[in-house]
């Protein structure tokens, strides 16, 4: 078993921060994604979709996409759960998680690609026959959606401890990494959502936020 990653990158931390929370090693295999390792015919022979991270099983079955990754590990290792532990933190957890992707991860991936010179010609993740040229306009957008990102955590957080209630999950997960993917484009928490910068210190300081 192994894992295609790329550690400069915000989708990839997410699969390794499950992982470290759950106390699973795999074998990383690095893919310079920035630089365009991932558009090359080696890594396409692996995925063609070229995204990261991918896992790779030892049956020689893969498959990307940071949730189905999670899942298939959630299943075989349920404890600590990540994903829930009754249907309705389930539904919790997959609604929440979602939230934090669109606002927060994909939000901040508008405003990197469509803005960045190594992504001009990739404003979407995927291989070379799938490239779009950056959209100027979707950084504005971009920005906005981080900004209702920011208002959500901290609502939230002024009630729990985590975002989704008393206890880490991924949905705590895939918020850090995108806080975190925002200094990037120089977007930070604001100083005034103090119940979002005391979460933030919190998760930061956990093992796993460095794995």
């Amino acid at each position: 078993m192994k894992l295609y990653e790329c550690r400069a990158t915000p989708n990839p931390r997410r699969a390794r921060m499950f992982l470290a929370e759950k106390g699973i090693s795999v074998p990383l295999v690095e893919v310079n994604l920035i630089d365009g390792e991932n558009r090359d015919p080696a890594f396409l022979a692996i995925n063609p979709r070229g995204l990261l991270p991918t896992l790779e099983l030892d049956d020689g079955t893969r498959f990307d996409e940071v949730m189905a990754i999670c899942r298939y590990f959630e299943e075989l290792y349920p404890v600590p759960p990540l994903l829930g532990r009754t249907p309705v933190e389930r539904a919790r957890v997959e609604s929440l998680q979602r939230r934090a992707e669109f606002d927060g991860m994909i939000a901040g991936s508008e405003v990197f690609r469509n803005q960045h010179p190594k992504f001009a010609d990739r404003s979407l993740p995927g291989a070379p026959q799938q490239m779009l040229p950056a959209i100027p306009e979707l950084v504005a957008r971009g920005r906005a959606g981080i900004a209702r990102f920011h208002d959500w955590m901290e609502e939230a957080l002024a009630k729990s401890e985590f975002l989704a209630g008393d206890a880490l999950t991924m949905v705590d997960i895939t918020a850090l990494c995108a806080v975190d993917f925002h200094v990037w484009i120089d977007i930070r928490i604001p100083a005034s959502n103090v119940h979002t910068q005391r979460w933030h210190a919190a998760v930061s300081s956990r093992p796993s936020a460095s794995a």
